[in-house]
């Protein structure tokens, strides 16, 4: 098996914009007081994560936080999700707390690419969150993927029916997810020799002509791609 590495918060978010693929507000804080500053900046309310390479389930390490509404929240926030993943694993490296904006009101998906040993690359579609892991609900295409194919995967899962507005729920921007699905499709031909993997969970859809953006993502590449060195091609 390939030796790979998960990339830093940093590497991860210079791939999706350098493909245009949009990402909730955030930046990375080393202390509660840079954490304030961030927040103020990007606008209360805010969420938490810890950034930690070693730990991949930060909910059950209870090291993310919700809606944090004021400096004074936020600071206790800060102290008490480090603490947390430290109980949980006391020798992960903590290299710092993602300050994100929070986004409400949207639908969870999932989108991700990985590399089949017959087919080669794949893209994955879903219903996010723990619904991905509970109902495993997903679509897959073979890459290179065309907006039909697009617009086919996002219809196949038998969730949507919650995208199109299902009782009281508004319609989700579905054109939003196309455009997503397209943009990771390109990443990960041009970048083929350089990604395994990547999630992107939860990617938070709000309601028709609102728009889509990224929370959370994972990308691991072969041990080879040198810590900092760019992972990137010019996109036209």
């Amino acid at each position: 098996m390939e030796e790979s590495r998960i990339l830093t918060y940093g590497e991860s978010m210079d791939i999706l914009n350098n493909y245009g693929i949009p990402v909730a507000k955030g930046e990375v804080a080393r202390s509660p007081e840079e954490a304030i500053e961030i927040a103020r900046r990007i606008g209360y309310p805010v969420a938490l994560k810890v950034i930690s390479l070693e730990v991949s389930h930060k909910t059950e390490a209870r090291a993310i936080k919700l809606d944090v509404k004021s400096d004074s929240e936020l600071s206790k926030a800060y102290l008490e999700v480090t603490d947390n993943l430290r109980k949980y694993d006391s020798k992960a490296a903590i290299t710092g707390v993602l300050i994100q904006e929070m986004l409400k009101n949207g639908t969870e998906v999932i989108v991700g690419i990985s590399r089949d040993p017959q087919f080669g690359p794949v893209i994955l579609f879903g219903l996010g969150g723990v619904f991905v892991e509970v109902l495993r609900d997903v679509s897959l295409r073979v890459l290179p993927i065309t907006r039909y194919d697009a617009d086919q995967m996002i219809k196949e899962i038998k969730g949507y029916r919650i995208l199109e507005g299902f009782r009281e729920r508004p319609r989700a921007d579905v054109e939003a997810i196309t455009n997503i699905l397209l943009k990771v499709s390109k990443l990960s031909m041009d970048l083929e020799d350089s990604i395994l993997e990547m999630d992107l969970n939860p990617v938070i859809v709000q309601s028709d002509a609102n728009g889509a953006k990224v929370v959370d993502v994972r990308i691991v590449v072969p041990k080879s791609v040198q810590s900092g060195e760019p992972i990137r091609r010019e996109v036209s």
